[in-house]
Protein backbone atom coordinates (compact mmCIF):
# COMPACT_ATOMS: atom_id res chain seq x y z
CA UNK A 1 0.00 0.00 0.00
CA UNK A 2 2.86 2.24 0.86
CA UNK A 3 4.75 1.48 -2.46
CA UNK A 4 1.52 2.32 -4.52
CA UNK A 5 0.58 5.55 -2.58
CA UNK A 6 4.46 6.58 -3.16
CA UNK A 7 4.17 5.52 -7.56
CA UNK A 8 0.84 7.55 -7.27
CA UNK A 9 2.22 11.09 -5.66
CA UNK A 10 5.41 10.83 -8.03
CA UNK A 11 3.50 10.10 -10.95
CA UNK A 12 0.64 13.13 -10.27
CA UNK A 13 3.76 15.17 -9.36
CA UNK A 14 5.59 14.44 -12.89
CA UNK A 15 1.70 15.18 -15.06
CA UNK A 16 1.67 18.22 -12.50
CA UNK A 17 5.38 19.62 -13.89
CA UNK A 18 4.68 18.45 -17.52
CA UNK A 19 1.22 20.35 -17.16
CA UNK A 20 3.13 23.47 -15.52
CA UNK A 21 5.91 23.19 -18.16
CA UNK A 22 3.43 23.15 -21.27
CA UNK A 23 0.82 26.06 -19.84
CA UNK A 24 4.23 28.12 -19.06
CA UNK A 25 5.29 27.82 -22.91
CA UNK A 26 1.96 27.79 -24.69
CA UNK A 27 0.04 30.00 -22.23
CA UNK A 28 2.03 32.50 -20.24
CA UNK A 29 5.02 33.09 -22.82
CA UNK A 30 2.76 34.30 -25.60
CA UNK A 31 0.05 36.18 -23.88
CA UNK A 32 -0.49 39.21 -22.29
CA UNK A 33 -0.61 39.09 -18.02
CA UNK A 34 -3.88 39.59 -17.06
CA UNK A 35 -6.00 39.40 -20.69
CA UNK A 36 -8.40 37.11 -21.61
CA UNK A 37 -6.19 35.30 -24.19
CA UNK A 38 -4.34 34.01 -21.20
CA UNK A 39 -7.00 33.56 -18.65
CA UNK A 40 -9.03 31.27 -21.23
CA UNK A 41 -5.53 29.70 -21.64
CA UNK A 42 -4.90 28.54 -18.28
CA UNK A 43 -8.62 27.29 -18.05
CA UNK A 44 -8.17 25.04 -20.24
CA UNK A 45 -5.10 23.51 -19.38
CA UNK A 46 -6.74 23.27 -15.21
CA UNK A 47 -9.83 21.47 -17.16
CA UNK A 48 -8.53 19.18 -19.41
CA UNK A 49 -6.50 17.23 -17.07
CA UNK A 50 -9.67 17.30 -14.69
CA UNK A 51 -11.63 15.57 -17.72
CA UNK A 52 -8.33 12.92 -18.11
CA UNK A 53 -8.78 12.37 -14.33
CA UNK A 54 -12.63 11.70 -15.23
CA UNK A 55 -12.04 9.30 -18.21
CA UNK A 56 -10.06 6.86 -16.35
CA UNK A 57 -11.30 6.72 -13.28
CA UNK A 58 -15.24 6.87 -14.04
CA UNK A 59 -15.65 3.37 -15.63
CA UNK A 60 -13.97 1.96 -12.67
CA UNK A 61 -15.87 3.98 -9.88
CA UNK A 62 -19.59 2.93 -11.65
CA UNK A 63 -20.22 6.31 -13.10
CA UNK A 64 -23.46 6.73 -15.63
CA UNK A 65 -21.94 5.41 -19.20
CA UNK A 66 -23.30 8.65 -20.37
CA UNK A 67 -21.06 10.70 -17.76
CA UNK A 68 -18.36 7.89 -19.55
CA UNK A 69 -19.18 8.96 -22.76
CA UNK A 70 -19.77 12.91 -22.05
CA UNK A 71 -15.87 12.63 -20.71
CA UNK A 72 -13.85 10.11 -22.53
CA UNK A 73 -13.13 12.15 -25.67
CA UNK A 74 -11.62 15.71 -24.43
CA UNK A 75 -10.42 13.38 -21.62
CA UNK A 76 -8.52 10.69 -23.41
CA UNK A 77 -7.67 13.21 -26.44
CA UNK A 78 -5.96 15.45 -24.01
CA UNK A 79 -3.75 12.72 -22.51
CA UNK A 80 -2.47 11.85 -26.66
CA UNK A 81 -2.19 15.69 -26.86
CA UNK A 82 -0.48 16.15 -24.20
CA UNK A 83 2.26 13.70 -24.71
CA UNK A 84 3.50 14.81 -28.74
CA UNK A 85 3.01 18.79 -27.31
CA UNK A 86 5.70 18.13 -24.62
CA UNK A 87 7.81 15.84 -26.95
CA UNK A 88 7.24 18.81 -29.54
CA UNK A 89 8.00 21.93 -27.25
CA UNK A 90 11.08 19.73 -25.64
CA UNK A 91 12.35 19.93 -29.39
CA UNK A 92 12.13 23.64 -29.51
CA UNK A 93 13.94 23.85 -26.58
CA UNK A 94 16.99 23.69 -29.05
CA UNK A 95 15.13 26.01 -31.62
CA UNK A 96 14.39 28.79 -29.25
CA UNK A 97 18.24 30.24 -28.86
CA UNK A 98 19.10 29.89 -32.52
CA UNK A 99 15.98 31.35 -33.76
CA UNK A 100 16.68 34.15 -31.47
CA UNK A 101 20.01 34.68 -32.09
CA UNK A 102 19.18 35.11 -36.20
CA UNK A 103 16.75 37.56 -35.64
CA UNK A 104 19.18 39.54 -33.68
CA UNK A 105 21.56 39.53 -36.12
CA UNK A 106 18.89 40.60 -38.64
CA UNK A 107 18.08 43.31 -36.46
CA UNK A 108 21.37 44.72 -35.64
CA UNK A 109 22.12 44.56 -39.88
CA UNK A 110 19.03 46.67 -40.75
CA UNK A 111 19.49 49.11 -38.32
CA UNK A 112 22.80 50.49 -39.63
CA UNK A 113 23.18 49.33 -42.67
CA UNK A 114 27.09 49.69 -44.46
CA UNK A 115 25.85 52.08 -47.15
CA UNK A 116 24.28 54.69 -44.62
CA UNK A 117 27.50 54.02 -41.84
CA UNK A 118 28.10 57.90 -40.84
CA UNK A 119 31.95 58.75 -41.44
CA UNK A 120 34.44 58.64 -38.18
CA UNK A 121 34.79 61.87 -36.18
CA UNK A 122 37.82 62.83 -35.32
CA UNK A 123 39.10 63.70 -31.90
CA UNK A 124 38.25 67.15 -30.33
CA UNK A 125 41.39 68.84 -29.30
CA UNK A 126 41.48 69.65 -25.80
CA UNK A 127 40.15 73.11 -24.52
CA UNK A 128 42.03 75.48 -22.85
CA UNK A 129 40.90 76.68 -19.34
CA UNK A 130 42.15 80.06 -18.15
CA UNK A 131 43.14 79.33 -14.64
CA UNK A 132 44.11 82.24 -12.45
CA UNK A 133 47.39 82.71 -10.17
CA UNK A 134 46.69 84.44 -6.94
CA UNK A 135 50.15 85.55 -6.64
CA UNK A 136 50.69 87.54 -10.21
CA UNK A 137 48.21 89.47 -11.74
CA UNK A 138 47.92 88.76 -15.46
CA UNK A 139 46.55 85.24 -15.80
CA UNK A 140 47.94 81.62 -17.28
CA UNK A 141 46.50 79.38 -20.03
CA UNK A 142 46.22 76.08 -18.59
CA UNK A 143 44.83 73.12 -20.56
CA UNK A 144 42.64 70.56 -18.75
CA UNK A 145 41.57 67.29 -20.87
CA UNK A 146 38.04 66.58 -20.18
CA UNK A 147 36.96 62.88 -20.04
CA UNK A 148 34.71 61.44 -21.77
CA UNK A 149 31.17 59.57 -19.79
CA UNK A 150 31.99 55.51 -20.00
CA UNK A 151 28.75 54.17 -22.30
CA UNK A 152 25.77 52.48 -20.17
CA UNK A 153 24.88 48.91 -20.22
CA UNK A 154 22.39 48.24 -22.84
CA UNK A 155 19.17 47.98 -21.39
CA UNK A 156 16.42 45.23 -22.72
CA UNK A 157 14.61 46.88 -25.10
CA UNK A 158 11.62 46.90 -26.95
CA UNK A 159 13.20 44.85 -29.64
CA UNK A 160 14.38 42.36 -27.41
CA UNK A 161 10.99 41.62 -25.90
CA UNK A 162 9.21 41.27 -29.19
CA UNK A 163 11.49 38.90 -30.15
CA UNK A 164 11.09 36.63 -27.56
CA UNK A 165 7.73 37.15 -27.87
CA UNK A 166 7.78 36.44 -31.79
CA UNK A 167 9.77 33.37 -30.69
CA UNK A 168 7.72 31.71 -28.25
CA UNK A 169 4.64 32.12 -30.86
CA UNK A 170 6.55 31.00 -33.35
CA UNK A 171 8.02 27.96 -31.70
CA UNK A 172 4.35 27.03 -29.34
CA UNK A 173 2.37 27.55 -32.81
CA UNK A 174 4.19 24.96 -34.53
CA UNK A 175 4.30 22.47 -31.38
CA UNK A 176 0.72 22.77 -30.91
CA UNK A 177 0.06 22.07 -34.84
CA UNK A 178 2.70 19.31 -35.04
CA UNK A 179 0.84 17.78 -32.32
CA UNK A 180 -2.33 18.44 -33.47
CA UNK A 181 -1.60 16.81 -37.04
CA UNK A 182 -0.61 13.65 -34.56
CA UNK A 183 -3.03 13.43 -32.97
CA UNK A 184 -5.86 13.86 -35.80
CA UNK A 185 -3.95 11.59 -38.41
CA UNK A 186 -3.66 9.15 -35.50
CA UNK A 187 -7.43 9.04 -34.56
CA UNK A 188 -8.49 8.93 -38.35
CA UNK A 189 -6.39 5.78 -38.54
CA UNK A 190 -7.83 4.20 -35.59
CA UNK A 191 -12.04 5.64 -36.50
CA UNK A 192 -11.02 4.38 -40.46
CA UNK A 193 -11.07 0.06 -38.67
CA UNK A 194 -8.01 -1.94 -39.43
CA UNK A 195 -6.19 -3.44 -41.76
CA UNK A 196 -5.60 -6.60 -42.84
CA UNK A 197 -2.30 -8.11 -42.41
CA UNK A 198 -1.30 -11.76 -43.89
CA UNK A 199 1.65 -13.58 -42.19
CA UNK A 200 2.52 -17.30 -43.15
CA UNK A 201 3.56 -19.65 -40.05
CA UNK A 202 5.18 -22.78 -41.45
CA UNK A 203 4.66 -25.85 -38.65
CA UNK A 204 6.78 -28.75 -38.72
CA UNK A 205 3.65 -31.18 -37.34
CA UNK A 206 0.43 -29.00 -39.58
CA UNK A 207 -0.80 -31.72 -42.30
CA UNK A 208 -0.37 -31.78 -45.56
CA UNK A 209 -4.08 -31.10 -45.50
CA UNK A 210 -4.34 -28.22 -43.10
CA UNK A 211 -1.46 -26.29 -45.46
CA UNK A 212 -2.47 -22.87 -46.53
CA UNK A 213 -5.41 -23.11 -43.46
CA UNK A 214 -6.55 -19.21 -42.62
CA UNK A 215 -7.03 -18.26 -38.91
CA UNK A 216 -8.06 -15.21 -38.28
CA UNK A 217 -6.78 -13.27 -35.68
CA UNK A 218 -8.37 -9.96 -33.61
CA UNK A 219 -7.15 -8.66 -30.53
CA UNK A 220 -7.65 -5.35 -28.06
CA UNK A 221 -10.84 -4.11 -30.02
CA UNK A 222 -12.07 -2.69 -26.84
CA UNK A 223 -15.39 -1.55 -27.01
CA UNK A 224 -16.02 1.26 -24.73
CA UNK A 225 -17.53 4.76 -23.91
CA UNK A 226 -16.14 5.63 -27.61
CA UNK A 227 -15.50 2.56 -29.96
CA UNK A 228 -18.81 1.03 -30.07
CA UNK A 229 -20.98 -0.91 -32.87
CA UNK A 230 -19.78 0.80 -35.61
CA UNK A 231 -16.19 0.42 -34.72
CA UNK A 232 -17.50 -4.06 -33.68
CA UNK A 233 -19.48 -3.61 -37.36
CA UNK A 234 -16.19 -2.33 -39.15
CA UNK A 235 -13.95 -5.59 -37.42
CA UNK A 236 -16.86 -8.20 -38.54
CA UNK A 237 -16.94 -6.64 -42.20
CA UNK A 238 -13.48 -6.93 -42.48
CA UNK A 239 -12.73 -10.16 -40.70
CA UNK A 240 -15.48 -11.91 -43.25
CA UNK A 241 -14.11 -10.28 -46.12
CA UNK A 242 -10.91 -12.91 -45.85
CA UNK A 243 -13.14 -15.45 -45.65
CA UNK A 244 -11.45 -17.14 -42.99
CA UNK A 245 -11.39 -21.14 -41.72
CA UNK A 246 -11.16 -20.17 -38.34
CA UNK A 247 -11.75 -16.68 -36.31
CA UNK A 248 -9.86 -16.10 -33.19
CA UNK A 249 -10.43 -13.02 -30.67
CA UNK A 250 -7.67 -13.21 -28.31
CA UNK A 251 -9.00 -10.97 -25.12
CA UNK A 252 -9.56 -7.05 -24.36
CA UNK A 253 -12.75 -7.16 -26.37
CA UNK A 254 -14.75 -4.66 -24.10
CA UNK A 255 -14.00 -1.78 -21.48
CA UNK A 256 -17.17 -1.76 -20.01
CA UNK A 257 -20.48 -4.14 -18.51
CA UNK A 258 -22.38 -6.58 -20.64
CA UNK A 259 -24.99 -3.65 -19.85
CA UNK A 260 -23.58 -0.65 -21.09
CA UNK A 261 -21.49 -2.63 -23.90
CA UNK A 262 -23.48 -5.92 -24.69
CA UNK A 263 -25.42 -4.15 -28.02
CA UNK A 264 -22.43 -2.67 -29.05
CA UNK A 265 -20.95 -6.09 -29.58
CA UNK A 266 -23.80 -7.63 -31.15
CA UNK A 267 -22.59 -7.62 -34.60
CA UNK A 268 -19.94 -9.96 -33.89
CA UNK A 269 -23.09 -12.81 -33.92
CA UNK A 270 -22.68 -11.95 -37.90
CA UNK A 271 -18.88 -13.68 -38.06
CA UNK A 272 -18.50 -16.08 -40.80
CA UNK A 273 -16.00 -18.92 -40.98
CA UNK A 274 -16.16 -22.75 -41.87
CA UNK A 275 -15.06 -23.82 -38.20
CA UNK A 276 -16.02 -21.44 -36.23
CA UNK A 277 -15.31 -17.98 -34.01
CA UNK A 278 -13.40 -18.86 -30.69
CA UNK A 279 -12.96 -15.97 -27.72
CA UNK A 280 -10.31 -16.02 -24.73
CA UNK A 281 -10.09 -13.37 -22.14
CA UNK A 282 -8.13 -10.50 -21.59
CA UNK A 283 -6.73 -8.65 -18.90
CA UNK A 284 -9.57 -5.61 -19.40
CA UNK A 285 -12.79 -8.47 -19.29
CA UNK A 286 -11.60 -8.58 -15.54
CA UNK A 287 -12.19 -5.25 -14.89
CA UNK A 288 -15.59 -5.22 -17.00
CA UNK A 289 -16.81 -8.88 -15.30
CA UNK A 290 -15.80 -11.58 -17.03
CA UNK A 291 -17.99 -14.30 -16.10
CA UNK A 292 -20.89 -12.15 -17.52
CA UNK A 293 -19.16 -11.66 -21.11
CA UNK A 294 -18.26 -14.88 -21.32
CA UNK A 295 -21.62 -16.06 -21.30
CA UNK A 296 -22.57 -13.23 -23.90
CA UNK A 297 -20.31 -13.81 -26.35
CA UNK A 298 -21.47 -17.27 -26.06
CA UNK A 299 -24.99 -16.00 -26.59
CA UNK A 300 -23.31 -14.53 -30.18
CA UNK A 301 -22.15 -17.55 -31.58
CA UNK A 302 -18.70 -17.51 -29.98
CA UNK A 303 -16.76 -20.65 -28.29
CA UNK A 304 -15.27 -19.69 -25.24
CA UNK A 305 -11.46 -21.47 -24.31
CA UNK A 306 -11.30 -21.23 -21.00
CA UNK A 307 -8.40 -23.62 -20.38
CA UNK A 308 -9.47 -25.81 -22.66
CA UNK A 309 -8.64 -27.25 -25.91
CA UNK A 310 -10.83 -28.59 -28.84
CA UNK A 311 -9.60 -30.71 -32.17
CA UNK A 312 -9.72 -28.80 -35.69
CA UNK A 313 -10.85 -31.37 -38.89
CA UNK A 314 -7.60 -30.17 -40.51
CA UNK A 315 -5.47 -31.55 -37.82
CA UNK A 316 -4.34 -29.66 -35.54
CA UNK A 317 -5.36 -28.79 -31.80
CA UNK A 318 -6.79 -25.30 -30.93
CA UNK A 319 -6.47 -24.64 -27.11
CA UNK A 320 -7.31 -21.13 -25.01
CA UNK A 321 -6.15 -20.20 -21.71
CA UNK A 322 -7.55 -17.36 -19.34
CA UNK A 323 -5.61 -14.30 -18.82
CA UNK A 324 -2.81 -13.46 -16.19
CA UNK A 325 -4.98 -11.02 -14.95
CA UNK A 326 -7.81 -13.83 -13.76
CA UNK A 327 -5.52 -15.08 -10.95
CA UNK A 328 -6.83 -12.20 -8.66
CA UNK A 329 -10.10 -13.97 -9.04
CA UNK A 330 -9.14 -17.66 -8.72
CA UNK A 331 -9.01 -18.16 -12.55
CA UNK A 332 -6.60 -17.58 -14.93
CA UNK A 333 -4.40 -20.08 -17.02
CA UNK A 334 -4.00 -23.27 -16.37
CA UNK A 335 -1.67 -24.71 -19.03
CA UNK A 336 -2.15 -28.46 -17.49
CA UNK A 337 -5.67 -28.61 -17.74
CA UNK A 338 -5.61 -27.04 -21.36
CA UNK A 339 -2.73 -28.84 -22.73
CA UNK A 340 -1.65 -31.49 -20.49
CA UNK A 341 -2.93 -34.90 -22.35
CA UNK A 342 -2.91 -33.77 -25.46
CA UNK A 343 -1.02 -35.90 -28.42
CA UNK A 344 2.38 -34.18 -28.96
CA UNK A 345 2.36 -35.79 -32.42
CA UNK A 346 0.03 -32.68 -33.21
CA UNK A 347 0.21 -29.42 -34.00
CA UNK A 348 -0.80 -27.41 -31.26
CA UNK A 349 -1.93 -23.71 -31.82
CA UNK A 350 -2.78 -21.51 -28.44
CA UNK A 351 -4.93 -18.81 -27.84
CA UNK A 352 -3.53 -16.24 -24.74
CA UNK A 353 -4.46 -12.92 -24.49
CA UNK A 354 -0.76 -11.58 -23.37
CA UNK A 355 2.58 -13.00 -24.83
CA UNK A 356 4.37 -13.44 -20.97
CA UNK A 357 2.82 -16.81 -20.99
CA UNK A 358 5.31 -17.84 -24.34
CA UNK A 359 7.40 -19.61 -21.72
CA UNK A 360 4.66 -21.50 -20.40
CA UNK A 361 3.95 -22.67 -23.79
CA UNK A 362 6.92 -23.73 -24.70
CA UNK A 363 7.11 -26.02 -21.64
CA UNK A 364 3.83 -27.51 -22.80
CA UNK A 365 5.36 -28.26 -26.21
CA UNK A 366 3.07 -25.32 -28.01
CA UNK A 367 3.77 -25.29 -31.81
CA UNK A 368 2.17 -21.27 -32.19
CA UNK A 369 1.08 -18.78 -29.57
CA UNK A 370 -1.54 -16.33 -31.08
CA UNK A 371 -1.10 -13.00 -28.76
CA UNK A 372 -2.41 -9.66 -28.49
CA UNK A 373 -2.19 -7.04 -25.43
CA UNK A 374 0.76 -4.46 -26.23
CA UNK A 375 -1.16 -2.82 -28.78
CA UNK A 376 2.23 -2.79 -30.39
CA UNK A 377 3.17 0.46 -27.99
CA UNK A 378 0.05 2.52 -29.23
CA UNK A 379 1.67 5.82 -28.97
CA UNK A 380 4.77 6.59 -30.01
CA UNK A 381 7.50 6.20 -28.30
CA UNK A 382 4.97 3.54 -26.18
CA UNK A 383 6.61 0.06 -28.10
CA UNK A 384 10.02 0.68 -25.99
CA UNK A 385 8.23 0.80 -22.60
CA UNK A 386 6.02 -2.26 -23.97
CA UNK A 387 9.33 -3.96 -24.59
CA UNK A 388 10.38 -3.42 -21.04
CA UNK A 389 7.44 -5.63 -20.01
CA UNK A 390 6.46 -7.87 -23.31
CA UNK A 391 8.84 -10.42 -24.86
CA UNK A 392 7.59 -9.42 -28.17
CA UNK A 393 5.84 -6.52 -28.86
CA UNK A 394 4.49 -7.27 -32.28
CA UNK A 395 5.03 -9.83 -35.42
CA UNK A 396 6.19 -12.82 -35.39
CA UNK A 397 9.33 -14.70 -33.19
CA UNK A 398 10.96 -18.11 -32.29
CA UNK A 399 11.15 -19.24 -28.60
CA UNK A 400 12.84 -22.55 -29.00
CA UNK A 401 10.32 -24.74 -30.64
CA UNK A 402 7.09 -22.41 -30.08
CA UNK A 403 6.64 -19.43 -32.44
CA UNK A 404 4.85 -16.46 -31.40
CA UNK A 405 2.88 -13.99 -32.73
CA UNK A 406 1.30 -11.03 -31.40
CA UNK A 407 -1.11 -8.92 -32.97
CA UNK A 408 -0.90 -5.26 -32.47
CA UNK A 409 -4.52 -5.33 -31.68
CA UNK A 410 -8.43 -3.74 -33.74
CA UNK A 411 -8.70 -1.16 -31.33
CA UNK A 412 -7.26 1.33 -28.39
CA UNK A 413 -7.72 1.80 -25.28
CA UNK A 414 -7.71 5.53 -23.62
CA UNK A 415 -7.10 7.69 -26.29
CA UNK A 416 -8.41 6.51 -29.79
CA UNK A 417 -5.07 7.27 -31.56
CA UNK A 418 -2.37 4.84 -32.81
CA UNK A 419 0.70 6.58 -34.26
CA UNK A 420 3.57 4.13 -35.09
CA UNK A 421 1.53 1.24 -34.73
CA UNK A 422 -1.23 0.78 -37.15
CA UNK A 423 -4.03 -1.87 -35.90
CA UNK A 424 -4.74 -4.66 -37.64
CA UNK A 425 -6.81 -7.79 -37.98
CA UNK A 426 -4.34 -10.46 -39.28
CA UNK A 427 -4.95 -13.67 -41.63
CA UNK A 428 -2.22 -16.09 -40.46
CA UNK A 429 -1.58 -18.82 -42.78
CA UNK A 430 -0.74 -22.03 -41.75
CA UNK A 431 2.03 -23.76 -44.12
CA UNK A 432 2.97 -27.31 -44.28
CA UNK A 433 6.46 -28.37 -44.14
CA UNK A 434 5.21 -31.93 -46.12
CA UNK A 435 3.08 -29.85 -48.80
Amino acid sequence: MVAFLLVLVVVLAVLGGVHWYVWRRLVRDVTAPGGLPRRLGTAVVVALPLLSLAALSSSRAGAPFWFQQVVAWPGFLWLALLLYVTLALVVGEAVRPVLRARLARRDAKAAVPPEAAPAPVPAAEPEPVTVPDAGKPASVSMTVPVLAEEPAPPAVGPADVSRRLFVSRVVGGSAAAVALGTVGYGTYGVLRGPRVKRVTVPLAKVPRAAHGYRIAVVSDIHLGPILGRAHSQRIVDTINSTQPDLIAIVGDLVDGTVENLGSAAEPLARLRARHGSFFVTGNHEYFSGADAWVDHVRELGLRPLRNERVEIAAGFDLAGVDDVAGESEGQGPDFARALGDRDRARASVLLAHQPIVVHDAVRHGVDLQLSGHTHGGQLWPGEYLAELANPTVAGLERYGDTQLYVSRGAGAWGPPVRVGAPSDITVVELASKQA
